[in-house]
């Protein structure tokens, strides 16, 4: 897919923000220099995650996370593709993710598998529709109808929520969350439930969508990092979350992306 569908600032291909934090002694005795910091994302999630097919370059609010949290420690960021089907079986393979970034939602069920980490946004789900279209699918009983076709990405939350909330909906799999919102254009599809943070974001960069009362979603979603079960990161990655918000770095990324 071409970079011009997400409409990327180029500047953040050239550098990120300085958003270093104090190198903890610790974590740089522990992981010496050299050691990469492997972050697992899954390079599909703006504003949150994404990666440039071409140049493999990965930019976002959490890829500047990514780095300030590699600096803290003293290690290098190397950024490992991973999807919404295979995440948790990836942080599950010894020595392929040290962390896992980029939109993850806190559950019940990958709380059982991995350590996450404190919650560093709050968000929830919302639908993406064809803008003009914003009346018809205000509430979950508008949405949940056999003649209404939902798409969905498989394998995280979404997929979930819909399963669970709308089982009279005709529900159409889409496996690229990429060009998902292109069907709803298309007119493919009528309705995606998603994050309001991308619903938002992809209603900018796509003005013939409309994400439906993102600041009323349906649910609540914490989102937060994801680390393999007893890992030494988890409680390095916890201070970094308490320095980053106490210092204004989340702040300051959140105005650069989410904004």
């Amino acid at each position: 897919m071409a970079i011009r569908k997400v409409l990327i600032p180029s500047i953040v291909f050239s550098s990120v923000l300085v958003v270093t934090g104090t190198v903890s002694a610790a974590a740089a005795a522990d992981n010496p220099p050299d050691t990469p910091l492997k972050v697992c994302t899954t390079g599909d999630y703006m504003p949150l995650t994404y990666r440039d097919k071409a140049s493999d370059e990965y930019v976002g609010f959490d890829i500047d996370m990514a780095q300030s949290l590699s600096d803290y420690l003293g290690r290098k960021a190397q950024f490992v593709q991973t999807s919404w089907p295979t995440m948790t079986q990836d942080m599950l393979t010894p020595g392929k993710c040290d962390i896992t970034m980029g939109g993850v939602s806190d559950t019940a069920a990958r709380r059982e598998k991995a350590d996450l980490t404190s919650t560093y946004l709050v968000d929830g789900k919302a639908p993406v529709v064809r803008s003009g279209e914003e009346i018809k699918y205000q509430t979950l009983d508008q949405i949940d109808r056999k003649d209404v076709r939902v798409i969905v990405n498989p394998g995280g939350t979404n997929e979930q929520f819909v399963k669970a909330r709308l089982p009279q909906a005709t529900v159409i799999t889409w496996p690229d969350n990429v060009t998902i919102f292109d069907e709803i254009k298309k007119g493919h599809a009528d309705v995606m439930i998603t994050d309001a943070l991308e619903g938002k974001y992809q209603a900018k960069t796509h003005p013939d969508l409309t994400v439906v009362n993102p600041e009323k979603p349906f649910t609540r979603v914490e989102k937060v990092y994801m680390l393999p079960k007893g890992s030494p990161l988890t409680s390095q990655t916890n201070a970094w979350l308490t320095e980053v918000k106490r210092d204004g770095i989340l702040d300051t990324l959140r105005a650069k992306w989410l904004t």
